[in-house]
């Protein structure tokens, strides 16, 4: 169980709610005022990207969602203040791969899902902190930070660095975020990927984010695409 007076007495001004067990956290936050927070022991319909479902074991990870302003690139900068907070409360340091997964020894261990509710940013954190298994569909793409260390880890800790970290990293500048990013990710340049897209598979090597934070591919044939969405993963993975 997280301890929540400890969260609650450290964020006073802040509404947390917790639930032992709810469908989705995002939809749990929606429409509270910004800053609010929902925590879950387990989520049932734990969401990810291109309408995957987060594996959400019961008391393990950290489910939760943050009501937050909208701001260009909130994407890259969540992933950054997932990175700077795990590492502070743990020591260990993630990689990022474009645009919202957190990665250790190749295997992803936390991920950032941000949809729009009217005039809010709904910003859906998932990380696996003491996860010991995972579904035979999962266990050689994910991993959690437990399994990484070697020992269990708190979950109340972690919280404690992240909820600053993203209210910092949320109201930084679109430039300041993609060097952040740019610089935690091993994926945004010099990486040979493959991205799978609706039309086909895309594969090149990195070359960078462009101004709107979208990734560079430069294909074997010297020519540059823009990867708006799709799912990147390095190459021979």
């Amino acid at each position: 169980m997280i301890d929540l007076e400890r969260l609650r007495a450290h964020f006073p001004e802040r509404r947390i709610d917790y639930y032992p067990e709810i469908d989705t956290t995002m939809r749990a936050v929606a429409g509270l005022p910004t800053g609010s927070i929902a925590l879950a022991g387990r989520q049932t319909a734990g969401q990810g990207r291109h309408g995957h479902r987060w594996h959400s074991e019961p008391s393990n990870g950290i489910y939760c969602s943050i009501a937050l302003d909208p701001a260009p690139v909130l994407t890259l900068a969540l992933g950054v203040a997932a990175v700077e907070a795990i590492a502070q409360a743990t020591g260990i340091v993630c990689d990022l791969r474009w645009p919202n997964d957190l990665m250790l020894d190749g295997r992803k261990t936390a991920g950032i899902l941000v949809q729009l509710a009217g005039a809010q940013a709904i910003a859906g954190i998932g990380i696996n902190v003491n996860h010991t298994l995972f579904p035979p569909e999962l266990e050689h793409e994910a991993t959690s930070l437990c399994i990484y260390e070697g020992r269990r880890l708190s979950r109340e800790k972690i919280l404690l660095k992240l909820i600053p970290a993203v209210d910092a990293l949320a109201r930084e500048d679109k430039d300041t975020i993609l060097a952040l990013f740019t610089r935690a990710s091993s994926y945004v340049s010099g990486r040979r990927v493959v991205v799978h897209q609706p039309g086909g598979e895309i594969r090149g090597t990195t070359a960078g984010l462009n101004p709107d934070g979208y990734l560079i591919v430069r294909k074997d044939d010297g020519t540059d695409t823009l990867i708006v969405a799709g799912g990147v993963r390095a190459a021979g993975s």
